[in-house]
């Protein structure tokens, strides 16, 4: 298979006109669950929908699970990202889960969006024109293409082996994933909260940078503060921006702006191997777009 084939290939999480009637509709709810605040979702996403297979033993996937709202635990422009448990009542079958929940088109969004969404077209030319126009419908498909992005990178990540949180699945506009904590609910420090064993991070990060640019992909915002660590492991977050070096006009600008982040934020911690300039032409090496 030809180096950057598969970074080319579309469809799986394709947008469509038919994919954001959930916008303007409120799901159906008959019964309340005995405890919690909602039924699990899990059997209201389809397959595509999903994370990769097999999935991990610690998810709860019963059909009689129901979630139960612990608190916010990140607020953002684009985004709020919850703490939730989702469990099996009387039983000890619980786990606890991210849910990321992008803003709906009334709220502040994407303040950024126009860069990042030049290598990205919809389906339909009239979401295209409605995307440009930034109409009510235009912020909609944009906010609906940010939610779909970033599950759809965290499943190829998580597949390519990079250090992502596991994708559970995604409903509308939110995202649940893996909780990166303590089995308490309290959420792993960012990177730039850490200040021990930094050379092996540094480590770490470099290793899942190339394995992304080897598939034409940049984060497109990496900073010190998506980057969390649990337990002296590196984990990536936040990707709804992810960048296709290939496809995107601006995307080696991107590649190359990741790593001088990052590069320059451990120089500055004193990590001796971080080289803003060796770790963009590394990137841009492995990319194929030197």
């Amino acid at each position: 298979m030809p180096k950057h084939s598969q970074h080319r290939r579309r469809g799986k999480f394709a947008l469509d006109a038919d994919d954001i009637e959930w916008l303007d509709s409120t799901p159906a709810t008959d019964d309340g669950p005995p405890e919690g605040d909602r039924w699990s979702t899990w059997d209201q996403s389809t397959p595509t929908e999903k994370g990769p297979k097999p999935y991990p033993g610690w998810l709860v996937t019963e059909l009689a699970a129901v979630d139960t709202e612990h608190g916010l635990l990140k607020t953002g422009k684009e985004a709020d990202v919850h703490l939730i448990s989702r469990g099996v009542p009387g039983t000890d079958r619980i786990c606890l889960l991210a849910a990321k929940r992008y803003r709906s088109s009334e709220h502040r969004l994407f303040h950024r969006d126009s860069g990042y969404l030049e290598g990205r077209r919809a389906r339909e030319s009239r979401m295209n024109r409605a995307m440009a126009n930034r109409t009510s419908f235009g912020k909609q498909v944009i906010a609906a293409q940010w939610a779909v992005a970033e599950f759809g990178a965290l499943c190829r990540l998580r597949e390519l082996g990079v250090p992502v949180p596991y994708p559970v699945q995604i409903l509308g506009t939110e995202i649940l994933q893996e909780f990166v904590g303590t089995p308490d609910g309290y959420a792993a420090p960012r990177l730039a909260q850490v200040s021990d064993g930094l050379d092996d991070l540094w480590r770490q990060l470099v290793d899942a940078m190339v394995t992304m640019a080897r598939e034409g992909l940049a984060h497109g915002d990496l900073s010190p503060y998506n980057l969390l660590v649990h337990e002296g492991r590196l984990v990536i977050i936040d990707l709804p921006q992810i960048v296709d070096v290939i496809a995107h006009p601006a995307g080696p600008s991107y590649l190359e702006r990741d790593a001088r982040n990052v590069a320059t934020w451990f120089a500055a911690k004193g990590v001796a191997a971080a080289d803003p300039d060796a770790l963009a032409g590394l990137l841009r090496k492995e990319s194929g777009r030197t």
